[in-house]
């Protein structure tokens, strides 16, 4: 059993950040769906994300 939970405890904090991610985006996805949202809509929240996320990635590159 110890055996078990030393293995769970390896992951790396990288691929447990990515696993959250997706289960984050899932998780948003479904509960735009069940609220109403159309894909069209849900295509526009993720460019609006990748707007904001652009425009702070430019800010960080004036930065340095």
């Amino acid at each position: 059993m110890s055996q078990a939970l030393a293995s769970m405890n390896t992951t790396s904090p990288v691929v447990s950040r990515e696993r959250a991610l997706k289960i984050l985006s899932k998780s948003l996805y479904r509960d735009l769906r069940q609220n109403g949202y159309e894909p069209k809509q849900i295509v526009a929240v993720a460019s609006e994300l990748i707007s904001l996320v652009t425009s702070d990635i430019k800010e960080d590159a004036q930065l340095v």
